[in-house]
């Protein structure tokens, strides 16, 4: 049977059944998710808890619906690899609707503990729900050669099949080779070349849930952990904000933290970090005038907003997209009274509304290699070809933010990538374009107000941040004075 033929079935139903043999309705969201990403460019932790709505699943299915879409998107060029070998085709070759059957069904067989039978069985039925009905048992016969081997020895047989080291690499790691290249090169910035491994399987790993309690929230992060009856929940991580969650609902542990509305919420303590390093560079003067260029979906502006609160500042967030300003609207719920959210092209002087700004932070587009671990699929879907049009608009949103800080004024540059061009690259070739910006020490910063005495790289100004090290998104954070030019 060959999985090569057009897909004939139609898209997936809640509690599908045919001929009597009922299909999981965990499976079913987890292939819908996967279709998303793929079809429409969805975001899987955005589509996820939409499919899960829609299929009203309880909480021992969405569970096991967000394992197999995260696991089979997440490990998706390792599992590729091994359906390659088993199936004697490459996989461009295979009906991109038995792809994903097929790679659902690889992740259980190989990445969970679903029983054998039942792993290939309702991958059958799946394929015959959603994809063309006559490669069902071309999808029976691969995943029982999958499944006749461990993931140690399909290990073995890339690594003999490989036709270098670096390929062999990116398929057993799950990261394509130009990711890989990047990641060892601002590793070995730092001298850290040797942290590869400990890297790339930390973004193969998914991430403890991380909560920042705000100032102003009428708790602090260790009584707002304390007041949780949820298990797993620490004051633990490097933002003196943060609070994680290593199992239980989040929102539970979020109602019952005691913290005002809107002031707990969940957030990588990476952002966290990114936005303290502008607020607590310096000590901030009443009536300071901040601007988030960059805002959406809004998690740094309500960390801003409540620190602008606290400290007498205000803050104008501005995003280009009208729909993701909105998001920034509803993040900044109980600081709003301090955040004014404006949606213009962060380029054009509409974005500044004539004023300069005390403090400017640009979390800028970029590639978002820094957040692979919670986003699986944004390795498949990025290219180097990408990078030129990301770094441009990077330069010139700096330009025109640095022209709208008063002297004396502090600007952070933020990316969630470690890949050099966006990083040190981009900074650097800001410094050499004006004589009165002096890039200040945000290693110090971080390290002052970070919690638990955090490791970072042994010289140099900015501050990255890595997920194998500080259990953080690898978000980059440089600080930027603007000097008054006397004569």
């Amino acid at each position: 049977m060959s999985g090569t033929q057009g897909g004939r079935g139609e898209r997936s139903g809640n509690g599908a059944r045919r001929r009597g043999v009922a299909i999981s309705p965990a499976r079913l969201v987890a292939y819908d998710v996967l279709r998303d990403v793929e079809d429409r460019d969805a975001y899987a932790n955005l589509a996820l808890p939409g499919r899960i709505r829609e299929a009203a699943l309880d909480t021992r299915d969405a569970g096991l619906a967000t394992e197999l879409a995260s696991g089979a998107l997440r490990w998706r060029g390792r599992y590729d690899r091994i359906i390659e070998l088993a199936a004697g085709r490459e996989i461009e070759r295979i009906d991109a609707r038995t792809r994903n059957v097929l790679r659902l069904g690889a992740h259980q067989l190989l990445g969970m503990r679903t029983a054998a039978h039942a792993a290939v069985n309702e991958s059958v039925e799946l394929q015959r729900r959603v994809g063309n009905r006559a490669a069902a048992g071309f999808v029976n016969g691969v995943l029982r050669s999958i499944g006749r081997a461990s993931i140690d020895e399909w290990d073995a047989r890339i690594a003999e099949s490989a036709t270098n080291a670096n390929d062999a690499r990116a398929s057993l790691t799950s990261h394509p080779a130009w990711i890989i290249r990047a990641m060892r090169d601002a590793l070995a910035a730092e001298g850290r070349e040797s942290e590869l491994d400990a890297l790339l399987a930390a973004d193969n790993a998914a991430p403890r849930v991380s909560l920042a309690i705000l100032p102003g929230a009428g708790v602090t992060a260790t009584e707002a952990a304390e007041h949780t009856v949820e298990s797993g929940v620490t004051v633990s991580g490097p933002s003196p904000l943060g609070v994680e969650v290593g199992g239980g609902d989040p929102a539970r542990v979020i109602a019952a933290s005691g913290a005002r509305r809107g002031f707990a919420r969940v957030q990588d303590q990476g952002s966290q970090l990114a936005a303290l390093a502008l607020t607590r560079a310096r000590p901030v003067h009443q009536g300071e005038r901040w601007l988030d260029l960059c805002a959406g979906p809004g998690g740094k502006t309500a960390v801003l907003g409540a620190e602008a609160l606290v400290a007498g500042a205000s803050v104008r967030a501005n995003e280009v997209s009208e729909h993701r300003a909105q998001l920034v609207r509803n993040s900044v719920t109980g600081v709003e009274d301090a955040v004014e959210v404006v949606s213009f092209d962060g380029r054009s002087d509409e974005a500044y509304g004539g004023e300069h700004f005390d403090r400017i932070l640009v979390d800028a587009p970029c590639s978002g290699l820094g957040a692979l671990r919670r986003r699986p699929e944004a390795r498949w879907r990025k290219q180097p070809s990408d990078l030129p049009e990301l770094t441009r608009l990077q330069a010139e949103l700096l330009e025109q933010a640095v022209a709208h800080l008063v002297p004396g004024g502090v600007l952070a540059y933020v990316t969630c990538s470690p890949h050099l061009a966006e990083t040190r690259v981009t900074v650097d070739r800001l410094l050499r374009s004006r004589s009165d910006l002096v890039e200040i020490d945000a290693r110090g910063v971080v390290g002052s107000i970070a919690r638990d005495g955090i490791e970072l790289q042994q010289d140099g100004l900015s501050v990255q941040l890595w997920p194998h090290r500080h259990g953080t998104d690898a978000m980059f954070i440089s600080l930027i004075e603007r000097r008054a030019i006397t004569t």
